[in-house]
């Protein structure tokens, strides 16, 4: 193992070692280069929290959470900051999120009137863009669907969205043939539930039977006991991507009404903000139970922020989101008190990015911290563009933009997620996003994985330095949260691809971990020095 450089230290250790008076509880996190790696499995407990865990102490890439709360925050008071989770809906009624819901003080419940003439009636806990709208097609599909304008954008458009059905169709084919699978082995045991141990004292002198035997031990072996429910996930995927993400006749906007090419047309959707059905709300619930699902009440697991308030903004559809309303949603949180705004939502093409610009620069200049997931694709962001971005040729939009890659549990060459994007100019953090344990409609906890995990993770610190350190502004806690981070020079596999590694420190702007622990130093220190 290399040992750190001063080179390689992060700017808060020279902050905290260069001034005076520094204890010894608040020395910052800086060399793990030495850190043993852990080969034992995670607890239960212990995966249930990871990302709020302590790399030297628990060998875990967590965010050191639970070391803030209990030698830097725990006798502070901090003030209430206002989350807004532009997402796909919230469930509100959770018992672990209800008493964290944003409510409007300036708006009567039910009576029918805009009271705040903010433009949105009744607009209780934040507002639903969509209205009625679930499913939804793909950015790419709706290009094609446009026809061919001889512009480059279709051309690339066109190519994806063959690349895209073609990989469904093969997935359905896979699909089908596992089912198929499934049913026969239920037949042979006559029973609808079976176990990996039924499975295994399955006899049978049928070839067809014996082949299907094999295919569901290889399924369990990668599934695990839940196969059942994972297989039916990976079915409503792959038939949600062919009937309504990919399919060019499926129009799911037409219901709203509104035209989506005219920015002004901005008072569509209404005030449920769970949406029509509550399971359509997952993955915006387990974003905000990320961040905020109350702290040691004993129910699920516990948010990386005490003191926030989740202002609900659904504008992502099972599909792709759309522009207007991503940039209607920003508006709409900034405009409503959101002082940090998560978005755990991306995709290839943007017809109207300057909208989602104009919001990310109408965002900075409101002093709203926006932070954004980096994707899924196992892509080097680099070379491949997603949006949104706060990116151009010329460089930053704003200074109030920060993209999150995913990380895994365990430090080593496996350290960031196999399907994280990543890359040196358009992602600048990385944060957990494996196995997260959150919060679920209808009461529910649930683990989930993606970039959409991880943005959360650091939203809930960028509210937490907002809460306690209110005079730091948006661009100083982007900086804080990239500038404290914990650096590392080993090389990791990218894409899950053991044969693409690349150095940590090159796969990102900053080359770092984002910590809870050094930022709070961090943003302690800064603070004093704007007094």
């Amino acid at each position: 193992m290399k040992i750190l450089k001063l080179s390689s230290l992060s700017l808060l250790s020279v902050l905290v070692l260069s001034g005076c008076g520094a204890s010894k509880s608040m020395t910052p996190i800086t060399s793990i280069e030495n850190l043993p790696l852990k080969t034992s499995k995670i607890k239960e407990n212990d995966l249930k929290r990871w990302s709020h865990l302590d790399i030297i102490k628990d060998t875990i890439p967590g965010m050191s959470v639970d070391k803030a709360y209990a030698e830097l925050i725990k006798n502070k008071k901090g003030t209430k900051v206002i989350v807004g989770v532009v997402d796909s809906g919230v469930d509100i009624e959770h018992p672990d999120l209800k008493s964290v819901i944003w409510t409007n003080p300036k708006e009567i419940p039910g009576n029918g009137i805009d009271d705040d003439k903010n433009g949105y009636i009744d607009d209780i806990h934040g507002w639903n863009f969509l209205g009625d709208v679930t499913n939804e097609t793909l950015e790419m599909t709706r290009i094609v669907r446009k026809g061919d304008d001889g512009s480059e954008n279709f051309k690339k458009a066109k190519a994806a969205y063959e690349k895209e059905y073609q990989e469904a169709l093969a997935s359905k084919q896979q699909f089908d043939f596992i089912n198929n699978a499934d049913k026969t082995i239920q037949k042979e045991l006559k029973k609808e539930n079976y176990t990996l141990e039924d499975l295994k004292a399955l006899e049978s002198k049928d070839p067809t039977v014996s082949q299907y035997k094999r295919v569901m031990l290889s399924v369990i072996a990668q599934a695990g006991p839940e196969f059942k429910s994972e297989l039916k996930e990976y079915q409503e995927h792959i038939y949600n991507q062919l009937n309504y993400n990919l399919n060019l006749e499926h129009d799911g906007r037409k219901i709203l009404g509104d035209n989506i090419d005219d920015l002004n047309d901005s008072k569509h959707g209404n005030n449920n903000v769970t949406g029509p059905k509550k399971e359509g709300a997952s993955h915006g619930t387990h974003v905000s139970g990320i961040i905020a699902q109350v702290r040691n009440n004993g129910l699920g697991g516990d948010g990386i922020a005490n003191n926030v308030a989740i202002m609900a903004v659904r504008a992502v559809p099972d599909g792709d989101e759309y522009d207007k309303d991503i940039a209607l949603g920003i508006r709409y949180a900034v405009d409503n008190g959101a002082k940090v705004i998560n978005g755990s939502f991306g995709k290839g093409f943007s017809p109207h990015k300057e909208w989602v610009y104009d919001a990310i620069k109408y965002a900075a200049s409101k002093d709203v911290l926006i932070v954004l997931a980096a994707g899924n694709e196992g892509a080097d962001l680099d070379v491949e563009e997603r949006f949104p971005n706060d990116r151009i040729a010329s460089g930053e939009i704003a200074d109030n933009v920060i993209k999150v890659g995913a990380l895994d549990t365990t430090y080593g060459t496996n350290l960031i997620a196999d399907f994280s994007n990543y890359g040196s100019k358009d992602v600048d953090v990385f944060a957990p996003g494996v196995k997260i344990y959150a919060t679920y409609p209808n009461n529910e906890y649930k683990y989930e994985q993606g970039t959409s995990m991880a943005a959360p993770n650091v939203a809930g610190v960028a509210a937490l330095i907002r809460s306690y350190y209110p005079s730091l502004t948006a661009s100083q806690v982007k900086h804080i949260l990239m500038d404290s981070g914990i650096p590392t020079n080993i090389d990791v596999v990218l894409n899950g691809e053991k044969a693409n590694k690349r150095s940590f420190s090159k796969i990102s702007t900053s080359g770092k971990m984002v910590n809870a622990y050094n930022a709070l130093i961090m943003a302690e220190k800064m603070a004093k020095t704007k007094k």
